[in-house]
């Protein structure tokens, strides 16, 4: 179901959607931002980019049970990514990391970014779950209701977001490198970058 192009809501965070932009696109587990997290972030009023920040370092401290960890469920969302490559959108950069994922696509198709969105953790929830404690999600919600995205302006901010994506693991204290998690584009990202300049 197409929704309106353009700045629009679903009743949580506001998104912008044009059919044609690069989009930066975090979304996370359920269980990974502890409720007192979620209250006192809603209290504050923060800007958005302050706001950003503070749900970020809240999510590299690793809370929820971090289910990306297991390679199945971290390789199912990759894979799902990759499934509509070239159809719907354009893979540029992304990382799955324990309790959430950061992806940077650009739209090519007729099919909304928040359809896109809701398909990719529809599927993946349904191969997730099995892989859950019992009761480890309330009413089997793996995702959170919503995701943050943001469209890309211009050069900088592409560089900027891919900056950003990529040394996650690093700053969660994951890995020394960026090249050295599995589940990122980075390692590709370098060998390309390496293969340019030769």
């Amino acid at each position: 179901m197409l929704e309106t192009r353009g700045w629009h809501s679903r009743g949580y965070l506001p998104h912008y959607d044009d059919g044609a932009s690069i989009q930066s696109i975090t979304y996370r587990l359920a269980d990974s931002l502890p409720a007192a997290v979620v209250a006192k972030l809603e209290e504050q009023a923060l800007g958005d980019d302050k706001r950003r920040a503070e749900i970020e370092h809240y999510l590299d401290a690793g809370h929820g049970c971090c289910i990306l960890r297991r390679a199945e469920c971290a390789g199912a969302v990759l894979e799902n990514w990759r499934h509509f490559d070239e159809m719907r959108y354009r893979l540029h950069a992304w990382v799955v990391m324990p309790n959430h994922v950061h992806v940077l696509i650009a739209l090519v198709g007729a099919t909304a970014l928040s359809d896109i969105v809701q398909s990719w953790k529809s599927f993946t929830a349904k191969v997730i779950l099995p892989h859950c404690a019992p009761g480890a999600f309330a009413r089997n919600h793996v995702w959170q209701p919503d995701y943050d995205d943001r469209f890309i302006r211009n050069e900088r901010h592409y560089a900027a977001a891919v900056d950003y994506i990529h040394p996650n693991p690093v700053k969660a204290g994951l890995v020394a490198r960026a090249e050295d998690w599995l589940w990122s584009s980075a390692r590709d990202w370098e060998r390309g970058r390496l293969a340019r300049s030769s």
